[in-house]
């Protein structure tokens, strides 16, 4: 094993969810090459379906209201203080980045491939993030599978939010993970189907 890869494995092996998040957020310059590690997730048919929308400082305000305002269009019963909590969620990182797929009908790519297509993207963004020696959390919750929050982001029918990503640095340091078992989650064919 290189010296590259084995310090991406071991990045890897280290990365945790942050949920305490100061200034500094990344700069455009650092985020760009995190798009970039973002754009090299596997995509069937190069079909491109991830989308990002950055929100900082007042547009963060912006977000929280939106995400109350759609809820409540939608009218899904959440008591007031929850609905203040997610309102106030997004003034909890320096930068939040919301994560969506854009979905087309394609005879060889069903639509939940495309999702979870998206869905590797945010991951190889939080995972370029964490390299660059920042903090991050992704989120989902009511905002993130309400219709009347994908309107007020100007997203149609064919866009699927994924998750809010929160990003920033990580107040207090960085976490030590356990490490995991392989053998609680990892078993062969013949193991799992008992083949003789």
């Amino acid at each position: 094993m290189t010296k590259q890869n084995s310090a991406l494995i071991e990045g890897l092996k280290n990365r945790v969810s942050h949920t305490r998040l100061i200034e500094p957020a990344p700069k455009p310059e650092e985020l760009e090459h995190c798009y970039q590690a973002a754009f090299r997730a596997p995509d069937h048919a190069w079909l491109r379906p991830w989308r990002f929308i950055e929100c900082r400082e007042s547009e963060r305000d912006h977000l929280g209201q939106l995400f109350y305002d759609g809820i409540i269009e939608d009218g899904t019963p959440l008591a007031e203080h929850k609905l203040n909590k997610i309102k106030a969620g997004p003034l909890r990182a320096p930068l939040v980045i919301v994560c969506y797929a854009e979905l087309i009908e394609h005879p060889k790519v069903p639509l939940l491939e495309q999702e979870i297509a998206t869905g590797c993207a945010a991951n190889n963004l939080l995972t370029a993030l964490h390299g660059l020696g920042y903090g991050a959390v992704w989120r989902t919750g009511a905002p993130a599978f309400s219709p009347g929050v994908r309107r007020r982001l100007g997203l149609g029918g064919s866009q699927q939010i994924i998750g809010m990503l929160y990003i920033g640095t990580p107040d207090g340091g960085f976490k030590n993970p356990p490490l995991l078992n392989s053998s609680d989650y990892v078993t062969t064919l013949s193991q799992q189907i008992k083949i003789a």
